[in-house]
């Protein structure tokens, strides 16, 4: 399995990697710039010379990134919703500089538009995005979410509609949250119930689809639509659904990311890796 965290960039994104690695990650997931800021300084080529040696000592891989939070390309307000689209494509400039395969980005908030308006827009923008970065080879990993307010990607219908309506598929992707999927009524504790959840997503979306997964337990309830994340095991989903999804052998080369609570000791991360490494269960030798 391909198990790691996300990783801060605080000293230059060339750091990430070294973190990762420090902790025994074999994936990270990172910001390309500050997340509670629009728009970021310049990466320079020594940035991305130095990103590119981290990658190669560390061996860590894939690298993607997450986009800001205060993106949102469901906003019904066009001031918003313009600065939104300019800042997601500042966010996929700087991956592709990086060479990162893809960025996971929330779809957005309707804002009590609606949700089909609000889907509308995430395809409009995502479109005009593609648009203006022809040729680029990173994608965006749409982020299933728990639903919560307005938001849009709580369904799997959002995402089989948003991929349906962007003109360049190959583009698109999507990143499975176990948190939120799980708030949004989506259940995995149970292997009946594992089953038929991505049963669901494979009929709806398709399984080929999913690029990446955030592994994290819930502190609400199945349904809840509240999105708070809680440590392996400690949440409402348990150990069973993530045993479940470790030894799904169609995932066994997507990489998965804690996005659990953390201190900047990433003590908490050593302790999430080691309870997912222990659901692995050892293939016998043939």
């Amino acid at each position: 399995m391909l198990l790691g965290a996300h990783m801060s960039i605080a000293g230059g994104v060339f750091n990430a990697p070294l973190r990762g690695k420090s902790i025994g990650c074999d994936t990270i997931q990172i910001f390309v710039k500050n997340a509670n800021q629009w728009f970021g300084k310049e990466i320079t080529d020594e940035e991305v010379e130095k990103f590119s040696e981290a990658k190669k000592e560390t061996g860590i891989d894939p690298i993607f990134s997450h986009n800001s939070y205060l993106i949102n390309l469901a906003s019904p307000d066009d001031a918003l919703y313009e600065k939104s689209t300019s800042s997601m494509l500042d966010e996929l400039e700087r991956s592709e500089r990086l060479r990162l395969p893809f960025i996971v980005m929330h779809p957005g908030a309707h804002v009590g538009s609606g949700e089909e308006a609000g889907l509308k827009r995430i395809a409009a923008a995502i479109n005009t995005l593609f648009q203006k970065t022809k040729g680029y080879k990173v994608k965006i990993a749409l982020e299933t979410t728990a639903g919560q307010k307005s938001s849009l990607g709580c369904k799997f219908e959002h995402m089989a509609f948003l991929i349906e309506a962007i003109k360049d598929r190959k583009r698109v992707c999507v990143c499975y949250d176990t948190c939120h999927t799980f708030a949004a009524g989506y259940d995995l504790r149970t292997k009946k119930a594992y089953e038929a959840t991505f049963a669901e997503f494979d009929k709806v979306v398709g399984l080929e689809r999913i690029s990446a997964f955030h592994l994290n337990d819930s502190v609400d309830e199945l349904g809840s639509r509240i999105d708070r994340h809680a440590h392996i095991g400690q949440g409402r989903i348990g150990l069973e659904g993530f045993r479940l999804l470790l030894n799904d052998g169609r995932f066994a080369k997507t990489p998965m990311i804690l996005e659990t609570p953390k201190g900047p000791d990433m003590a908490e991360d050593v302790t999430n890796l080691k309870v997912l490494r222990g659901l692995v269960k050892k293939r016998k030798k043939k």
